[in-house]
């Protein structure tokens, strides 16, 4: 594979990287070789490092001085207190949404998960597909918001989370009718204007998730 360099080079590595480790091609604890990644994609060591950092900002990545960079591991207490977060900051985010959205604003949301229904409901949707659909979804009502400072961290947060929903969808197929069901009750409460059934919705699907990414991790150990 060959990189060529448009904008940020460093950025298209750590696309590159990033889903390897999102999809476990690159497993928990495994080194991330800098001269080898750097003669594999034909670029050079310097932009290799760029990309190191910006995982290791994303979550996915720990460097460690004389070891260099390791894939981040997946821990009981890491899972719990990522998707503590996450949760949290998804409520304020909905409920930003949900206190100011006008007509217009809504519809591109609508469309998005009416294409998420249909693609479950008809068994054409692969789970990258839904994943994608649904952080698109978060991006958008980011830009209803304009908070630059939620907004970075939610997509500091977004490759760590997209791993660990990985995780859980290839191990239980039936994961995309609960994530149909979440994106379904999540719209219909910001509709409503429902600030506690928002905060319902996205805790007790964080919650659902939790959950079984820590019992497959149980298994696997």
């Amino acid at each position: 594979m060959k990189f060529q360099a448009p904008e940020s080079l460093a950025e298209q590595i750590a696309q590159h990287l990033g889903r390897l480790i999102i999809t476990g091609e690159l497993r928990a604890n495994e080194r991330i070789q800098e001269l080898k990644v750097a003669g594999d994609l034909e670029v050079s060591r310097g932009s290799v490092r760029e990309a190191l950092l910006i995982l290791e900002r994303r979550h996915l990545i720990e460097i460690y001085p004389r070891r260099g960079a390791v894939v981040s591991d997946l821990t009981v207490n890491q899972v719990e207190s990522l998707y503590d977060v996450y949760a949290s900051l998804l409520v304020m985010l909905a409920r930003k949404v949900a206190e100011s959205w006008r007509e217009s604003d809504l519809a591109p949301v609508m469309n998005q998960v009416q294409q998420i229904n249909r693609a479950v409901m008809n068994e054409e949707a692969s789970f990258e597909s839904v994943i994608d659909s649904g952080f698109a979804v978060m991006s958008y009502c980011l830009t209803l918001v304009s908070n630059p400072y939620l907004e970075e961290i939610l997509e500091n947060l977004r490759p760590a989370i997209s791993r660990t929903y990985h995780l859980a969808i290839r191990r239980k197929k039936g994961e995309l009718y609960q994530s149909m069901n979440f994106y379904n009750g999540l719209l219909q409460a910001v509709q409503q204007r429902d600030f506690a059934g928002v905060k319902l919705v996205i805790e007790s699907f964080a919650e659902h998730q939790k959950n079984l990414v820590i019992s497959i991790l149980q298994e696997s150990s």
